[in-house]
């Protein structure tokens, strides 16, 4: 299992809100993406204290075994991280409101299990398929959803980035978790709104396919999302499901 991860300012604001990491070995590892909400750079620290404690649980961590444990350690983790940043902002009043999205993927050789909340995505490239495998958390995709929105429209409703739903804004947050099998030569990118707001999935998959290293693709989705604008931040993190012993691919 091969991995990567990169965050970048945009060529648009002065700092940095994303907070992203990859922490594991060769047969198991955890990646995470938050991007962080707040008045007076009180979503760095939203984005890096739910890294920063997801990472921390990451290391008592149980042994999993199979999906069903692995979604349930990762739910009731999320909720934990959730309840401390919830009261680290109620008694930090410059943090009041701060909160961040949350995209994480625990990968293991034969399965992924993601947890997910507001608009960061995931997203997993087997062969010739490419595709988004959260939903975000915002009114215009409620509103897709719902049939009162296309989703051509959706791509330039001036309500798009409204986030429904956020870590460490509530005392109780729910965050979307799945896992879903994935086989050698596969791949999950992560990756902030930054990047997905820039990037067509099409131009995505075509990055992924070249015969570049893992540092290389992802350097090459940020170069593409800051040549279309750039105004957000942008974060990445890939994980390579790599072939081993025959068949071994090289990735450079």
């Amino acid at each position: 299992m091969k991995t990567f991860y990169s965050t970048n300012v945009g060529i648009v604001r002065e700092h940095n809100e994303d907070s992203v990491a990859i922490e594991g070995n060769d047969t198991e590892c955890f990646a995470i993406v938050a991007d962080g909400m707040g008045g007076h750079r009180a979503g760095d620290v939203a984005s890096a204290m739910a890294v920063e404690e997801l990472m921390l649980q990451w290391q008592e961590r149980p042994v999993f075994g199979s999906p069903t444990v692995t979604e349930a350690w990762i739910q009731e983790t999320v909720q934990k991280v959730n309840v401390k940043m919830h009261a680290y902002a109620q008694t930090h009043k410059e943090c009041n409101g701060m909160g961040t999205t949350l995209i994480s993927a625990i990968c293991t050789p034969t399965y992924v299990t993601l947890a997910h909340i507001g608009d960061s995505r995931g997203y997993v490239k087997r062969q010739s398929l490419f595709r988004q495998v959260t939903d975000d958390h915002t009114l215009v995709n409620e509103l897709v959803r719902s049939g009162e929105l296309s989703k051509e429209a959706a791509e330039y409703h001036p309500r798009k980035n409204i986030i429904l739903r956020a870590l460490g804004t509530d005392e109780n947050v729910l965050p979307d978790v799945q896992s879903f099998e994935w086989e050698q030569g596969e791949y999950v990118l992560l990756c902030s709104d930054g990047l997905s707001n820039k990037v067509t999935d099409q131009e995505l998959d075509s990055l992924l396919s070249e015969e570049k290293g893992l540092d290389q693709k992802a350097e090459a989705m940020i170069a593409a999302a800051n040549l279309a604008g750039g105004e957000d931040n942008i974060s990445v993190a890939l994980v390579y499901n790599e072939p081993c012993e025959e068949g071994r691919r090289v990735m450079g």
